[in-house]
């Protein structure tokens, strides 16, 4: 080989690398800022990749996903937050503490949220048709759907007097307070007591479910919050230890063995997160994407669970319901 070709040669390698270096670094990073931990929500994280899919991003192909999780502990999320000195390119903000915390780290990065409160008393958008700033997303209207919860669950057991709230109480969840008070004047109009039974850790759980005995309890309504719902298993188990009939804001706690689900569903918002977030990597700006809101909400009714607490079931509950386990 002569040394003009070797010289050639090497130059020729030199600029492939350089064409390599710049294509990994002109791929668009995401960064996923999540309260719960990856295992218990691994079918959103696939949800969220499909999203992304039909907005035309592919992890590893032509984006790339910083992922960041508090693993039940919210008060974790500002540090993690430190997603914005990786330089993505948008972040998926999972809950509410998560999106405030991304909110409070950039004021540029555009952000996507999925968050089952009122993005707008939050202060994280200016409107829900025209959201200005730098945030966009989704909101699951879950505390919306908490008295209707209550109303679905007093159908089951129309004999109860006492019935319970299941909720985080934890600083970092800003819609534990409204919660508790909706709750309570739902209750009250139904004339039923309802004993607010808090718990931010796996032991605090087990500690509320065993008060049941002394306070009577003939149901409980779980509370929307990312660290409860990461403990599906445990919970669904716990309310078939104590038989006492349970209501749940996804279809997950139903298909797991719980009684009675009542909400949207979660992969379908997830999906739809990863839809947004694909939109702005192509070019849109989050000022200019409404927040969505879901128009379709799911029933589904565990019958084994039901014949398992001896409840006997109005038809007219299995027969509104999207799913009925058998």
């Amino acid at each position: 080989m002569t040394r003009r070709k070797l010289l050639l040669l090497l130059g020729g390698a030199m600029t492939a690398s350089r064409v390599v270096r710049a294509q990994q670094k002109a791929m668009p990073m995401i960064g996923s800022l999540h309260a719960a931990s990856p295992g218990s929500f691994a079918p959103y994280t696939d949800a969220f990749h499909r999203g992304l899919d039909d907005a035309g991003y592919v992890e590893g192909q032509n984006v790339a996903i910083e992922y960041r999780w508090a693993e039940g502990h919210p008060d974790r999320l500002p540090a993690l937050a430190d997603l914005v000195s990786r330089k993505v390119d948008v972040i998926a903000a999972q809950g509410v503490a998560a999106a405030v915390a991304s909110r409070n780290a950039t004021a540029t990065i555009p952000i996507v949220f999925g968050v089952g409160s009122d993005p707008v008393s939050d202060g994280l958008v200016a409107s829900l048709a025209r959201p200005g700033g730098n945030l966009t997303g989704i909101s699951l209207m879950t505390g919306e759907l908490m008295p209707k919860r209550l109303e679905l669950l007093f159908g089951l057991v129309p004999d109860a007097s006492v019935m319970a709230l299941l909720i985080n109480p934890n600083s970092a969840n800003p819609n534990a307070e409204r919660t508790m008070r909706e709750m309570q004047d739902a209750a009250s109009t139904k004339r039923l007591e309802l004993p607010i039974l808090k718990a931010s850790t796996a032991s605090e759980i087990d500690g509320a479910f065993a008060t049941l005995a002394q306070l009577h309890v003939g149901g409980i309504v779980l509370g929307p919050d990312p660290f409860l719902n990461s403990r599906r298993e445990h919970i669904v188990a716990l309310a078939a230890r104590y038989a006492v009939p349970t209501i749940y804001e996804w279809r997950e706690f139903a298909m797991a063995g719980g009684l009675i689900s009542y909400g949207t569903s979660l992969s379908g918002i997830y999906r739809l997160a990863g839809t947004y977030v694909g939109r702005i990597l192509s070019g849109a700006k989050p000022a200019d994407l409404p927040v969505q809101q879901p128009t379709r909400f799911e029933l589904v009714l565990n019958l084994k669970r039901a014949a398992a607490l001896g409840l006997t079931i109005p038809p007219s509950i299995p027969a509104r319901a999207d799913e009925v386990i058998e």
